[in-house]
């Protein structure tokens, strides 16, 4: 078996917690975050059929050239934004927020604020 680290397996628990409860339905969908050390991901996900209706991260080609580093506020943000703009050319414009376990602060509120600011409503 392999050995998590304490603070992941902590993180997991919280986010098996929350996603009781979170669900995302065709009518709002829900916005996942996950984050590693050098880059930060979202998805947009319809729980009813299990499809991923838009994806963005640090390493999608739109965002390749402009961040210097994916692992922070600046990042998070661009990506915030980035995903915002395909779920609105999709038709998408209510979300459910799914923080994926991590504690709403730095490079979460980050993307969260910035997806707001483009036009999300959760």
């Amino acid at each position: 078996m392999i050995k998590k680290p304490v603070r992941n397996k902590e993180r997991l628990r919280r986010h098996e917690r929350v996603r009781k409860k979170v669900k995302g339905t065709p009518e709002r969908p829900r916005l996942n975050v996950f984050r590693s050390l050098t880059n930060i991901y979202a998805q947009i996900i319809d729980d009813t059929t299990g499809h991923t209706l838009v994806a963005a991260s640090t390493l999608d080609k739109a965002l390749k050239g402009k961040l210097k580093y994916g692992g922070n506020k600046e990042a998070a943000a661009e990506v915030g934004k980035l995903i915002a703009e395909k779920a609105l050319e999709k038709g998408i414009k209510k979300v459910v927020f799914d923080r994926g376990g991590y504690l709403y602060h730095g490079r979460v509120k980050a993307l969260a604020e910035a997806a707001r600011e483009a036009g999300l409503e959760f």
